[in-house]
């Protein structure tokens, strides 16, 4: 689905220059091309944005950026780039800079930049979830393996139950709990500037599979991403 011509879509992908955990991250190649890149071609194909903004503190991913389509109208402050700044501060700093140029946008998606499983498609189908609810923002997540509410927790040097009420309930008779994929989020703009949070009230899920999501936060989830991506391709699911 694309928009009804109405409404204007703005696509923002931050990748700020100072990751930690793995040393230049967002520009890291990643089976063939800057991990960066794949956000970048699934925003394009996905045919949804007025426009496709990275948003960084640095010059060598902003380079990576404008290679692969994307815009970069300017850098980020220091006050969005530290390792304090919620993404909220960001997509906000973003929308104040469009605004000051006069460009006012009624939906804003955030990309993440390490999200090599975000396809044009799921771009869709989530923002057409999020046209014919009732929400005002819709966000990529997935079911924990193991059902949390069955977990063990250890006090005193010995292990319990965390909520042993559960101790007899089946796995498949218990509520399933999700977490984010980090991969990407629509927000209605009036929503994120209203609520300064980007998981506001109304905020719908779309459930993705387990192997379709990997957190890449060590060298180790780098290489199994890989290893996900190369199956899943051969697959045909990407």
């Amino acid at each position: 689905m694309v928009p009804d011509g109405k409404s204007s879509v703005l696509g923002i992908i931050p990748a700020r220059g100072g990751s930690k955990r793995i040393p230049r991250k967002n520009v890291k190649p990643f089976c063939g091309k800057p991990i960066l890149a794949y956000s970048i071609e699934a925003a394009k194909d996905s045919l949804l944005f007025d426009e496709i903004m990275v948003s960084t503190d640095d010059e060598e991913i902003a380079g990576v950026a404008r290679q692969y389509g994307a815009s970069v109208p300017f850098l980020r402050s220091e006050a969005t780039a530290n390792d304090y700044a919620v993404i909220a501060d960001v997509l906000m700093e973003v929308i104040c800079c469009y605004q000051q140029n006069g460009q006012k946008f009624d939906y804003v998606c955030c990309i993440y930049p390490t999200a090599p499983f975000v396809t044009a498609g799921k771009l869709r189908s989530a923002f057409q979830m999020l046209q014919e609810g009732v929400g005002d923002g819709i966000i990529s997540i997935t079911a924990f393996s193991y059902p949390p509410l069955r977990g063990l927790a250890v006090k005193n040097d010995f292990v319990q139950m965390k909520w042993p009420e559960y101790r007899r309930a089946r796995s498949q008779d218990l509520e399933p709990i999700y977490h984010d994929c980090g991969q990407f989020l629509f927000i209605r703009t009036s929503a994120l500037i209203r609520e300064k949070k980007v998981f506001c009230e109304k905020m719908l899920g779309m459930v993705l599979p387990e192997l379709e999501v990997q957190d890449i936060d060590t060298e180790m989830d780098w290489e199994l991403a890989e290893l996900k991506y190369s199956l899943l391709k051969r697959w045909g699911r990407l």
